[in-house]
């Protein structure tokens, strides 16, 4: 049986209202750690993951849930992962933490169902501005209960790209060639900001790096379902749970194999 994805995201706003917000602008020292150098974590994400694993489980009995930030702590529920083909939920509890933990208000909270290795539903929650995104595999996507759809007229064309996934020597060609056709701009150090500005074509592309499913299994569901074209950079269709690398999303498949077409080597 399929979750109500109602019911999710009212999980998804009390696990905002309850762990998250109070804790922005207000965090003490200890409240935030390093998982690794630079990857800082905050008494929030543990507390919204938590949270809503516990509903998520008690919602659906027997269906694995990850978190991110159990995954980091217990590397063997990556292997589950790769291996799951029932039901599956996928959480970022605060997507953006960097952002969340410096006081910026470019953060939101992620949630994934997955079944059979696809991605049937997908949750983005801004919870600065209480803008709740929100996709049904086959049956569009919604902002805020609207349904919304790309405009693929836009022009010109406003896109993020990861240079990383560029070799160095190609680097300053191809960003010229991306800034002479288009307008780039940085980094929001937040997927989900990202994926929801696309679905509402306030920005158009993204080239992504590295790949991990509770950044981007959501959003790449509510881009296609708004009618965007998502597929990693060798043309494959996006898996959410394969760990690659290259995931490009554009308005319309004719955008992205322009734009791909610009990041691929002479």
């Amino acid at each position: 049986m399929s979750p109500d994805p109602e019911r999710v995201a009212a999980f998804i706003r009390e696990a905002a209202e309850t762990d998250i917000m109070p804790r922005f602008r207000s965090l003490a020292a200890h409240e935030v750690t390093e998982k690794k150098p630079g990857d800082v974590v905050t008494v929030a994400d543990h507390d919204a993951e938590e949270r809503l694993t516990r509903m998520l489980e008690d919602l659906t009995p027997g269906a694995l849930v990850v978190g991110e930030e159990a995954a980091h702590y217990k590397p063997h529920l990556l292997d589950k992962l790769d291996r799951e083909e029932g039901p599956l939920w996928i959480i970022d509890p605060v997507d953006g933490t960097a952002n969340f933990a410096a006081s910026r208000p470019v953060f939101a909270v992620m949630v994934a169902y997955i079944n059979a290795g696809e991605t049937r539903f997908g949750w983005i929650y801004d919870p600065v501005n209480e803008v709740m995104s929100v996709a049904e595999l086959g049956s569009g996507a919604r902002v805020n209960g609207t349904p919304v759809r790309i405009d693929d007229t836009v022009e010109p064309l406003i896109g993020r790209v990861n240079f990383g996934l560029i070799s160095q020597e190609r680097r300053a060609g191809v960003r010229q060639r991306l800034e002479d056709r288009f307008t780039i701009e940085k980094s929001m150090r937040c997927a989900g900001h990202e994926f929801a500005s696309m679905a509402i074509s306030t920005s158009q592309f993204r080239l992504y790096n590295r790949l991990w499913a509770w950044d981007h299994a959501p959003g790449v569901l509510i881009n296609r379902e708004a009618g965007g074209h998502v597929a990693r950079q060798d043309g494959a269709a996006y898996r959410p749970t394969e760990r690659t690398r290259g995931l490009l999303s554009a308005p319309n498949v004719d955008l992205w194999h322009r734009i791909n077409e610009i990041l691929q080597p002479d």
